[in-house]
């Protein structure tokens, strides 16, 4: 019967007729990339300007700019009062919002087609003409110092994810956090702000990504009129960041905490993104990360460790494929009760070795890879994420061309190709293993050996 089912959805799958977006690129003469997917299942629109410039690219010192900028981004301009952006597009019956990562920054728009020249309006008036009062520094300032205490001061885990971030990345701006750290989130000031917005906020370093119910021609003609008049900065220099050094000892640490409930063992690697290696490499990491721990009824780890030996509540794995320098592996247990963290870590490992000395499954293998392409078809569905693929692509690195190729890189990986790039990326050198517990529960400490953080 399971195999029964499986066919069924591999036949449904090959069949599922994935949506015929077509996608146009130029670049004004500004030297702005203008990117148009072409979707007319419904009268809508998303605009997204997407800036090469995030927390890897900040000053030393300065860290937490990039994404105190994006708040800010939301203050007056010359022709906008404060809020305005959000207050239009809600009358407008739109949605908006922006996010900061490592490597960009980006807002956005999803509205009524017709609506699209009004949205490019003002986000070209915001990428030049942003108007800063001290009181808005002030303000802003707190709301980001409150974010921090909220979404990492506040947590254990993510207190934990901070400080192994640190201790991977020893050299690259990946392992500052991204919202900042909080000594240096206190001293940001006007200047810094607007320094970091004449720098990056420009024509020649931004990509508009336009999907929807559009034209092409009149988009770009659109993108022309409104954004083609802002001056470049001029010797935007390339994004170079410091090289990391190749790691020579693995590095583990607990964090210990009175308000950890579940406590958990969790391992990261450094690991090539799509822009750093072939694609043909990430794609294999991502079959990876799927095979140890996709499906907790399916993966390697969950079947064993949750399922036949009854060690764990639950596991995990992660992989970012998009980045522009070097990404993360992660794998984790939440070990059951009466299971300490060593026992949960042994039982990780041991998975992992079997997994080299047995192969993969091949049904397993069959089965995830109808899965991805399954995913890919309906991913397919959403203009946002058609938007979001392309604009994170281009500002990690990569091309257009290597955006359409992805599916098909996706589908050529073989299960030899995942054991080679997993002999390549699981190797304790090239790890930080972090426990997160209760003081009661912390392991005793050899001389030399874990780093211990405490909270």
């Amino acid at each position: 019967m399971k195999r029964l089912i499986f066919a069924c959805i591999l036949t449904l799958v090959s069949v599922l007729p994935a949506a015929a977006q077509e996608v146009t690129d130029t670049v004004l003469d500004n030297g702005m990339d203008v990117v148009v997917i072409e979707d007319h299942r419904a009268p809508v629109v998303v605009h997204m300007v997407w800036y090469r410039a995030g927390g890897a690219d900040e000053p030393a010192g300065k860290s937490g700019i990039a994404h105190f900028l994006e708040h800010l981004l939301f203050k007056g301009t010359d022709d906008m009062e404060p809020g305005e952006v959000h207050r239009v597009v809600a009358e407008n019956g739109g949605s908006n919002n922006a996010f900061t990562s490592y490597d960009q920054t980006a807002y956005f728009e999803r509205i009524a087609a017709d609506r699209l020249e009004l949205m490019m309006t003002m986000e070209a008036d915001r990428m030049r003409d942003l108007i800063l009062t001290e009181e808005d520094i002030k303000t802003e300032r707190d709301v980001i110092l409150e974010e921090r205490a909220t979404r990492t001061d506040n947590s254990p885990g993510a207190l934990l994810n901070e400080q192994m971030q640190a201790a991977l990345f020893m050299n690259h701006p990946y392992g500052t956090p991204l919202i900042g750290w909080r000594h240096e989130m206190e001293t940001l000031n006007r200047e810094d702000a607007m320094a970091f917005y004449r720098k990056y906020y420009a024509p020649n370093n931004a990509v508009l990504v336009v999907a929807g119910d559009v034209d092409p021609d009149e988009v770009i003609a659109l993108a022309k009129k409104h954004y083609g008049p802002l001056e470049p900065t001029e010797g935007l220099e390339p994004r170079a960041r410091p090289l990391e050094p190749v790691p020579l000892a693995p590095r583990r640490m607990t964090l210990t905490d009175d308000r950890v409930g579940q406590p958990y063992v969790i391992r990261n690697y450094i690991a090539p993104s799509r822009a750093t290696g072939a694609q043909e490499e990430a794609a294999a990491i991502v079959y990876l990360s799927e095979l140890l721990g996709g499906s907790s009824a399916t993966s390697i780890l969950g079947r064993a460790l949750e399922f036949d030996q009854k060690l764990a509540v639950s596991t995990f794995t992660g992989y970012s494929a998009e980045a522009l320098d070097l990404t993360t592996f992660t794998m984790g247990v939440v070990p059951a009760q009466g299971v300490t963290l060593e026992e949960a870590e042994a039982a990780m490992d041991a998975e992992i070795a079997r997994m080299f000395e047995e192969g993969i499954d091949p049904e397993q293998f069959e089965r995830i890879k109808t899965r991805i392409r399954a995913n890919d078809v309906y991913a397919r569905d959403s203009a946002r994420g058609l938007a979001n693929r392309y604009g994170r692509a281009l500002t990690t690195g990569l091309t257009l061309e290597d955006v359409k190729a992805w599916p098909d890189v996706l589908q050529a990986v073989t299960p030899e190709d995942v054991l080679a790039v997993a002999e390549k990326v699981l190797q304790p050198t090239h790890s930080v293993t972090g426990y997160l517990v209760a003081p009661s529960l912390a392991p005793s400490l050899t001389p030399g050996g874990e780093e211990e953080v405490g909270q």
